[in-house]
């Protein structure tokens, strides 16, 4: 597929406190991808995250930033970015992790796979697909939580909680994603088996994951429970037909505390 036959695509990048990452991170995907937009997404950082956005966005036409009053979750910035996405008339949306673990290299053949689906996903768990430098708690975590999402939501993916991924606008468009409850890091599983139930035709491509270049986790053991726990309630509703738009759940499990997310 060649540069100029592609629709209209828009990366979405969520930040917080990634100023040593967004500006050499947005420069290369707009490097492999000339035709592409970027929105930045950032969450108040504090170490200027944002301001430096703004410079880029000032650069060049290609960049946008949606400024947010505070670290709200990751799930919220890409329902943000879900929504620009449609509010712009988009047609293909990446989604991307902005700290470098998800490279800029892998966006051709992401793209090149929505040719055939609504949805592809850069997977860590097909052939030639990989982790770098996890170590084996870590791993064995992140297949376990896998395998339990395919088991209970039935979604047709080796790897379900990774966030690189392309999504046709138009899937979004008939994907009830206004019944998401996850804020966290089951907002991955939650968001693919919600598209799965829209009639999502799902690919995968592999990629290598690496961990961030620079800058710090934002991640605690703590969260990390939690969200593990909000996997298996989500799954059980599915699997046994339980999947019935209950507020007052959605409210309870995802309080402001744990918007915050993880790749496992």
């Amino acid at each position: 597929m060649s540069i100029s036959s592609l629709p209209r695509i828009l990366v979405t990048l969520a930040t917080y406190n990634e100023k040593d990452n967004v500006e050499p991170l947005v420069k290369e995907i707009l490097h492999t991808v000339p035709a592409a937009d970027v929105l930045v997404i950032d969450d108040n950082s504090p170490d200027g995250t944002g301001k430096l956005a703004d410079d880029l966005v000032a650069a060049d036409p290609r960049v946008h930033v949606l400024h947010r009053p505070g670290k709200l979750g990751l799930g919220t910035a890409i329902l943000a970015g879900m929504r620009h996405a449609m509010d712009n008339d988009f047609d293909w949306l990446v989604n991307m992790d902005a700290d470098f673990s998800h490279h800029p290299r892998y966006l051709p053949a992401l793209l090149a796979g929505m040719k055939d689906h609504d949805l592809m996903i850069g997977s860590r768990y097909v052939t030639g697909g990989a982790t770098l430098n996890w170590p084996w708690t870590r791993r064995l975590m992140s297949k376990a939580v896998n395998m339990l999402a395919r088991f209970l939501m039935r979604i047709p993916a080796h790897d379900t909680s990774g966030a690189y991924r392309c999504f046709a606008v138009a899937l979004l468009r008939r994907t009830p994603l206004d019944r998401i409850v996850s804020r966290g890091y089951s907002f991955q599983e939650e968001v693919l088996y919600r598209c799965r139930l829209a009639g999502c035709r799902m690919g995968e491509t592999p990629i290598i994951f690496e961990d961030r270049r620079a800058g710090a986790s934002k991640v605690s053991l703590d969260e990390a429970v939690h969200s593990l726990r909000l996997i298996v309630l989500l799954g059980l509703r599915a699997f046994f037909g339980w999947d019935r738009e209950k507020r007052a759940f959605g409210k309870k499990m995802c309080g402001k505390k744990w918007d915050r997310t993880i790749n496992l």
